[in-house]
């Protein structure tokens, strides 16, 4: 075959890869833009499947009165002073209202607080609304500023959902573009390079406009519920697992340059010396994302198979188109700088042909350049300039003060994680600024009880009633408790339905508050008890203490699952018992410390009092397998090392060449996490805090020391059951 016949050969399918990329890319691109579309930020669309709470939703249908999402109307002075005189008109008012589109029922009338500073009416909007809520509440509004002299404030949960909505408009635009740039800034800075940056971030784009299209698809057709936080987690788990991916790919790209001219030969070496490790890293992530698919939280179990989507679209684009631009670029890839081929090598080899890597061992392993450091590695140890030689040296003299320095230290700051409450987080602090909301509920609060607008409601049998009323009024924490008629109000004869009967208990602590929760465990407790009754208790506050109950349910559940899949994984890939346990004890020990550090920033620094109860499930899943991913890098190259020279050179070899690119990834990967906080929602400033602390801290702490120096004390023991034979046992014996 002609030599124009064999370029053509290998040139065909890697143009055909790229093509067909850049035109998924054109095609699907778009639709990670548009999962607003098909999104919901309708909180009890994600309730608990077997809740009480959820029991009650279905029972509510039977009744007259819908399913509602309510917004309290509150009325105060403008001068501050009474509006007793006020509460006709704004009776009137809220009337107006009552054949306006979006309403699930009547208006209740203006009621006046015990000090007759202020006046508050009830407004039920049919909680499907979606982009509709706004133009809805703008109605009310409207209604509302007819009374004059009076200001008026929208509180209740359609006010808190609209301002949900707010915080999440844009979301697409905002998020992607901050995401982006952060990557693309630590990029420039790390590579030197403007044409490399652009093509990794060209690879990420692409994964995630391709994960977008099938999630819109799945979501539209009901497959999956996205929410803005599922939408927001999405884009950047996608951009920053594709980098870390690409930035493997790459350094291994980089050294087979080092070893041979042909870019093509360079580019198949990288792939299949990288393609197993980065398949095994992507399988921890997508697999410990799934196990959330045993939740009985509806958001958790969208999340799964929404990311697991995101990581497998990374892992292809890394996998397929990166290789093939870097096979048609080559050493142009990393202009301005153009790595070399190592003329030496080939000189000492006799001819121009690299045979260490012709015949399928390591190319490299007699000189190795380091992507993040461009440090040497010579045949006899590890010793050169730059910063990865010298920690390697470090970990090699002294293992174990290094590996018991650091572990003194992460268990220092675990110390502080039983620390960190998961109860849920109030309703002022649910939103990082100012919300609108947040303050007309504060001003509910302060004329009247704090459960007021938004009732525990019980359904139970109607020859019961009476019953479940007296149990229900002498609940300590329930202010008062009354039947709901058939016109939709508490009082009056109830409304009787195939024998159920609804009651509304008003509760005196703020609904979103533990007080209010605590209340509704012992009102449960009071109404289950009534012989006969069947009653169920729901409602806003039963939904919210349903949902943290459920989470502490998840992680008992799906903590272990996540980490027996992560320790199957290890042990396939690094054929050994010890090391898998090593790795995912370590990072679970750095899982701990970050959140006792956690829970110091945000009480000490951020002034919260607590975290939603999904945020330590949420961190676990991502820290863990994400974490693991770095040992991934590093104990499988170790592991590539150590045949040829044993376990002491092995890991401190593996650790120089992979020193620099696994410290960019953990950057990149931190800093995309960190940019979920541009989103102004104490939720996500939570997971992004926890996730970006905790990848740094595995990547420079638990991957760069505590991992190597224990492999490095533990020797060829750390590989059990595997056994390195030859030279490498006899090398390991020479060096205790």
């Amino acid at each position: 075959m002609s030599p124009a016949a064999r370029r053509a050969r290998r040139l065909v399918p890697v143009l055909l890869i790229v093509l067909v990329w850049l035109c998924l890319g054109g095609i699907l691109g778009p639709f990670a833009g548009r999962l607003g579309e098909v999104a919901t930020n309708d909180q009890a669309a994600f309730l608990p499947r077997s809740a009480e709470s959820t029991e009650v939703i279905e029972e509510q249908k039977a009744f007259k009165q819908r399913e509602s999402l309510p917004v309290i109307v509150v009325w105060t002075a403008e001068d501050g002073g009474t509006v007793a005189s006020r509460r006709g008109e704004a009776t009137r008012a809220l009337a107006t209202l009552t054949d306006a589109p979006g309403l699930a029922g009547r208006t209740s009338p203006a009621v006046l607080s015990s000090d007759k500073e202020a006046l508050q009416g009830v407004v039920p909007l049919r909680p499907d609304l979606g982009d509709s809520l706004s133009p809805t509440l703008d109605r009310v509004r409207e209604a509302a500023d007819r009374v004059p002299g009076t200001t008026v404030r929208l509180a209740g949960p359609a006010a808190t959902q609209a301002d949900l909505s707010d915080a999440f408009s844009g979301i697409d635009g905002l998020l992607l573009g901050v995401a982006l740039i952060t990557v693309l800034v630590i990029l420039l800075l790390v590579y030197r390079s403007v044409l490399l940056p652009l093509l990794i971030i060209l690879g990420a784009v692409f994964a995630l406009g391709v994960a977008c299209a099938i999630v819109y698809v799945l979501a539209d057709h009901g497959v999956v519920r996205v929410d803005g936080q599922v939408q927001g987690i999405l884009s950047i788990l996608v951009i920053g697992a594709a980098t870390d991916y690409a930035l493997l790919l790459t350094a291994r790209f980089r050294e087979e340059l080092g070893a041979r001219e042909d870019r093509f030969a360079a580019a198949r070496a990288a792939l299949r010396r990288s393609w197993s490790t980065i398949a095994a890293s992507a399988a921890t992530v997508a697999l410990g994302l799934l196990a959330l698919l045993l939740s009985d939280l509806t958001n958790n179990r969208a999340l799964g198979p929404v990311g697991a989507v995101g990581i497998v679209c990374a892992v292809l684009s890394t996998l397929t188109f990166l290789p093939a631009v870097l096979a048609l670029l080559g050493r142009a890839a990393f202009w301005p700088a153009k790595p070399k081929a190592h003329r030496e090598r080939e000189t000492a080899n006799g001819s121009g042909k690299d045979t260490a890597s012709d015949s399928g061992q390591d190319s490299g392993q007699d000189s190795r350049q380091d992507s993040g450091s461009g440090s040497r590695q010579e045949e006899g140890g590890v010793g050169g300039q730059g910063l990865w030689p010298r920690v390697a040296g470090l970990v090699d003299r002294a293992p174990r003060r290094v590996w018991a320095f650091t572990l003194v230290a992460l268990l220092a700051c675990a110390a502080f994680a039983p620390t960190l409450s998961s109860k849920g987080v109030p309703l002022d602090e649910t939103f990082v600024n100012d919300a609108p909301s947040v303050a007309a509920q504060q001003t509910l609060g302060q004329h009247f009880p704090g459960g007021s607008g938004n009732p525990a409601v019980i359904i139970a049998e109607a020859d019961r009633y009476e019953e479940v009323l007296a149990a229900a009024r002498d609940t300590r924490g329930v202010d008062s408790a009354a039947g709901v008629s058939d016109s939709g109000r508490p009082g009056g004869k109830p409304q009787e339905v195939d024998g159920r009967v609804r009651i509304d208990a008003t509760l005196a602590g703020p609904a979103d508050g533990e007080a209010a929760q605590n209340t509704v465990a012992r009102l449960r407790e009071a109404v289950h008890a009534v012989p006969d009754a069947d009653a169920l208790v729901g409602g806003y506050t039963a939904q919210r203490y349903d949902t943290l109950r459920t989470a502490e349910h998840d992680r008992t559940l799906i903590v272990p699952v996540v980490l027996a899949i992560i320790l199957v994984i290890l042990m396939g890939l690094l054929r050994s018992l010890v090391m898998p346990v090593l790795l995912v004890a370590t990072v679970a020990l750095s899982f701990l410390a970050t959140l006792g550090v956690s829970s110091l920033v945000f009480t000490h620094v951020f002034g919260f009092t607590g975290t939603d109860p999904s945020v330590p499930l949420y961190g676990f899943v991502f820290l863990v397998a994400l974490g693991v991913d770095y040992n991934i890098f590093l104990m499988s190259r170790a592991r590539e090392e150590t045949l040829r020279f044993g376990v002491r050179q092995g890991v401190l070899r593996a650790l120089v060449a992979t020193g620099g690119v696994i410290t960019s990834a953990g950057v990149v990967l931190a800093a995309t996490f960190a940019a979920l906080g541009v989103i102004p929602l104490a939720f996500l400033v939570q997971v992004a805090f926890i996730v970006a602390f905790g990848v740094l801290l595995d990547t420079l702490a638990v991957r760069s020391l505590l991992v190597p120096a224990l492999v490095r004390d533990a020797g060829p023991r750390a590989w059990w059951p595997a056994r390195f034979g030859g030279s490498a046992e006899r090398e390991d014996r020479t060096h205790p």
